[in-house]
């Protein structure tokens, strides 16, 4: 299954925190990283004052199912660091599935694709990075018409791809 995975951190050294996560997402089990967007400088979301994040995306070939996948995610952020302290708050790494396939889920825990996926242009630059063609699983509208339609503050790019 094709799959897409948001990468951000605001603490420590930002870039070899998601050049880790990387390298573990490369070794999940039933699963090839195909390659990753370039790395982008965004201001953070939420209330707390805290630093800008640094924000990819991968994109996964995977035989995981969603919640396999999600439990793995977890798992590498538990690894670099990441204690839940705060909704939105500064974190060493975040791990988000954003697209699954087609898959469409919507269980307390588990939310394919991320509900946040087409206000987040952090995310939605990545992601037509990767691929320009990328139709959202639920409005069927290309990622490319969201990024189009949101009114903030594009990410400004900071690198060149970081696995090809």
């Amino acid at each position: 299954m094709k799959a897409f995975i948001g990468l951000g951190s605001n603490l420590g050294d930002r870039e070899a925190m998601i050049r880790m996560a990387l390298d573990d997402l490369a070794r999940l089990p039933s699963t090839r990283l195909v390659r990753a967007s370039s790395l982008y400088d965004t201001e953070a979301v939420g209330d707390a004052e805290q630093p800008n994040f640094l924000n990819a995306v991968a994109q996964i070939d995977t035989e995981l199912t969603a919640r396999q996948l999600l439990w793995n995610l977890q798992l590498v952020e538990k690894r670099l660091g990441r204690v839940r302290a705060q909704r939105w708050g500064p974190r060493t790494i975040d791990l988000d599935l954003l697209i699954y396939g087609n898959l469409v889920v919507e269980e307390p825990d588990l939310r394919v694709p991320h509900p946040e996926l087409a206000r987040r242009s952090f995310v939605l630059v990545p992601l037509v990075e990767l691929d320009p063609l990328l139709t959202h699983p639920v409005t069927g509208e290309t990622l490319v018409s969201l990024l189009s339609s949101l009114k903030t503050r594009p990410p400004t790019k900071c690198g060149n791809r970081l696995w090809n």
